[in-house]
């Protein structure tokens, strides 16, 4: 997963023709650090479909408060600039509940490319 480490990063990454799906975590965050040992699985299963960016909120701090991220771990997805789902809490997320919210992302995204 790409490491995003400044606004003009996040940019560049949202406006990609793909569907891009920003990762708001913290090296602080206890809730995020429970979602390390499975989202390389995770990621690889939407290899091909999604592209999944990490972003730091406090390294990120102005996207961060841009988008109204206010508890992490959160996800939002991204196609041209646009946001088209998110998952956007402060409570830990299992990883059925990430895949079903990729899933979710995934068919929003379709729907508007066909």
């Amino acid at each position: 997963m790409q490491k995003i480490t400044s606004e003009a990063e996040f940019q560049v990454a949202i406006q990609s023709p793909r569907l891009t799906v920003a990762v708001f975590k913290a090296d602080w965050c206890v809730d995020c650090k429970f979602m390390d040992p499975f989202m390389p699985d995770v990621e690889k299963k939407f290899e091909g479909d999604i592209t999944l960016v990490e972003v730091d909120v406090d390294k990120v701090e102005d996207v961060s408060q841009e988008l109204n991220i206010l508890g992490i771990p959160s996800f939002v997805a991204f196609t041209d600039g646009r946001e088209l789902v998110r998952l956007v809490n402060k409570l830990r997320k299992s990883r059925e509940e990430i895949e079903g919210f990729l899933q979710r992302a995934l068919d929003v995204y379709r729907t508007i490319h066909k």
